[in-house]
């Protein structure tokens, strides 16, 4: 069995009151480090790019295992030192960007001989920074070179604040249920996993957070709909200027000024808006193309979407519901009709799938596929959490990766699902190889007492999502970290290898392979995979125009914010809303305010890349179902173009090495059940 990597981060020994010194100190040297190697006469791979990728390396490991912890272990003193740290950060790397010595050190390289002699990947990471140093405003003259860089400071910091007052809204808030009959409905392990919430906070009764583990099985199973007005109600308006903290956490005018310096940075640098400035670095060509995409699926899924909630507003009336359909309604009623429907209710199935077993299904479904071997670490290093994994990854015998697995909501954590890097694969200076390792983070329901970890299939198909895109980190080939893995993918194409393995979640022979009953033994029956089967695409046009309106509402944001007349993001977002959501959503929602993705995450002005990478993924996935969803010749392909090559090559080249073709979206569209 191989061995961990050996320069795992140490967690126990991370000190917040020492962070800024320590970026400080590393700041200050790299700062000298680059001067030195700028002094050189002549430039090469070896002499500057080789030595400035080391350093981004070595600085990663730093701020890597601050920016970690602040999402999932946070603490007062934790969010003061990133806080104060992640300004200087950001101002490094602008400072970098606008290095006008660095950029014709890079430029030269770039024009020299030497660089048709360099390999594919080490050209792409020359291209890529004489790019970043474009973005960065690097032609622009001494005073405009400065407000970029302001621009970019204050930018880090709103981002950092939008991020903590979710959380805070999220954290500060807590329905607390006395009476019994207000849990009519819910399963036993939702009541008993609330009944542990309230005894943690020392309240009598049951009590439900925002934490999605806990909210969400309110909405679909509650059968008290003055519950479920206040849990939505809570949740939708989180961090802003409505709800139950009304004003304390409000990200209204975070949002107004991130638009406003985005859209002033883009100017600076001769665009005509941020979305414009956004799809520079992406398979998109245009924003013609985008909103055209996006306008494409609207057409597509529009029709049958009204119908869908047509459909349920009929079975609703008929099971005597009175009035309007509410948005807090939407999900109760869709879940008993499918459960009417389809005589399926996904936490009848939670039982069938424990982590433990899921986890072992998963493991071998990627070993076939891609040639590897996937094993818990007997000697379990330093982690954060008590219940956090540690797996490593082999292939013939030699680790080539590894991975945490931190799996469940708690208190000090974020919500979401999602993949980092904890280290990337590098070769240094010196030849010596630094493995990947990445971290898996999930907010699933906590064990109950007595039971182990047991997840619904939706909760599976997050798995399987966040450990396709800790497959693309850990699986490359690539030796150059800023190209290694998801480093340096354009962001519309960095989900194809996330969403392509949700496929696999459908197909009979994987769900059972996924399925013990914890208390039996016995595997999932056919008949119920049949009913997970049929239900599949129920209400799917629904889901899909959800998502086409976060899309369509993000970037047409960058766009209209843009101009003169632009009258706000809530009347933006209503106007979206009028095209593409079939249910009216009440005017007190503040969807936006907590939206992280595009306000503090990476996806500002690319939620499109959510369904761009979608149809990559199905049209990739056609090529198994055509060829055999467990053909490893398939999958070595697969392995070859798109896994092991990580940012070495455009996406769309590499998509057509392994498709043979353009993508094509028929096979979404059929994955969907959109006709």
């Amino acid at each position: 069995m191989g061995q961990l990597p050996n320069n795992l981060p140490s967690f126990s020994s991370f000190d917040a009151s020492q962070l800024n010194q320590q970026v400080d100190d590393f700041l200050a040297s790299a700062r000298k480090d680059i001067q030195q190697l700028l002094e050189q006469g002549h430039f090469t791979w070896d002499n500057l790019m080789l030595p400035l990728e080391d350093m981004d390396v070595e600085l990663g490991k730093i701020w890597g295992i601050a920016s970690h912890l602040h999402s999932v272990k946070n603490s007062p003193a934790l969010r003061e030192a990133y806080n104060l740290a992640q300004p200087k950060i950001s101002e490094f790397y602008t400072e970098l960007g606008q290095n006008t010595q660095l950029f014709e050190a890079i430029d030269s390289l770039q024009k020299s001989a030497e660089f048709e002699k360099l390999s594919i990947g080490q050209q792409t990471l020359i291209k890529n920074s004489i790019r970043s140093f474009k973005l960065s405003g690097i032609a622009l003259p001494e005073e405009k070179r400065k407000r970029f860089a302001e621009i970019a400071k204050e930018l880090s910091s709103l981002s950092t604040k939008f991020s903590n007052q979710v959380l805070d809204a999220t954290q500060n808030y807590h329905l607390h249920i006395e009476d019994e009959k207000d849990l009519a409905g819910l399963p036993q392990n939702v009541i008993d996993a609330a009944a542990a919430c309230a005894k943690s906070k020392e309240l009598e009764g049951w009590v439900f957070t925002l934490d999605f583990p806990s909210f969400q099985p309110l909405l679909t199973y509650g059968e008290s709909s003055k519950r479920r007005e206040e849990i939505y109600f809570a949740y939708s308006t989180r961090a802003s200027e409505v709800g139950p903290n009304a004003g304390k956490y409000d990200n209204t005018e975070t949002i107004k000024r991130i638009l406003e310096l985005r859209q002033e940075a883009a100017q600076l640098l001769d665009f005509n808006n941020f979305s414009e400035k956004s799809i520079y670095t992406k398979m998109a060509e245009s924003p013609e193309q985008v909103l055209g995409f996006i306008d494409q699926l609207i057409d597509k899924s529009q029709a049958q979407s009204k119908e869908e909630i047509e459909a349920v507003k009929a079975y609703a009336k008929n099971n005597g519901f009175e009035g309007d359909l509410q948005a807090w309604d939407l999900g109760f009623y869709s879940e008993k009709m499918r459960q009417e429907f389809y005589e399926l209710n996904q936490e009848e199935l939670r039982p069938y799938f424990s982590i433990d077993k899921v986890m072992k299904g998963l493991f071998e479904l990627a070993g076939n596929l891609y040639d590897i071997q996937i094993s818990e670490a007997q000697n379990k290093p330093d982690v954060w959490q008590d219940d956090v994994r540690v797996y490593n990854i082999e292939r013939n015998g030699e680790t080539i990766a590894a991975f945490y697995l931190d799996l469940y909501a708690r208190a000090d954590k974020r919500g979401g699902a999602w993949m980092n890097g904890c280290l990337s694969r590098h070769k240094n200076s010196q030849g010596e190889l630094q493995l990947p390792v990445c971290y898996l983070v999930c907010n699933f329901m906590p064990p109950s007492e007595g039971q182990p970890g047991l997840l619904i299939h939706n909760e599976i198909t997050t798995l399987f999502h966040e450990f396709g895109h800790g497959l693309h980190h850990m699986l490359t080939k690539v030796d150059i970290a800023g190209i290694a893995g998801v480093n340096g993918v354009a962001w519309d194409a960095v989900e194809l290898p996330s969403q392509i393995m949700e496929n696999w979640c459908w197909e009979k022979d994987v769900i059972r392979s996924l399925s013990e009953h914890f208390e039996t033994g016995e595997v999932i029956p056919d008949d119920k995979i049949q009913r997970l089967l049929d239900a599949k695409n129920f209400n799917s046009a629904l889901a899909m125009m959800r998502q086409l309106e976060f899309a369509y509402f993000d970037f047409s944001l960058h766009i209209e914010s843009a101009k003169n007349n632009f009258a706000s993001t809530q009347e933006l977002l209503n106007d979206v809303r009028q095209r593409t959501a079939p249910l009216n959503t009440p005017e007190w929602n503040r969807f936006q305010n907590a939206f992280s993705h595009i306000f503090a995450g990476g996806y500002s002005a690319g939620y499109y890349s959510y369904k761009w990478a979608e149809v990559l993924s199905a049209d990739a996935y056609s090529l198994f179902e055509d060829e055999g969803i467990y053909n490893s010749e398939t999958g070595k392909k697969f392995l070859k173009e798109i896994l092991e090559r990580g940012g070495e090559e455009e996406a769309a080249i590499l998509f057509k090495n392994f498709r043979g073709r353009e993508p094509k979206s028929e096979a979404l569209l059929r994955h969907s059940g959109i006709k």
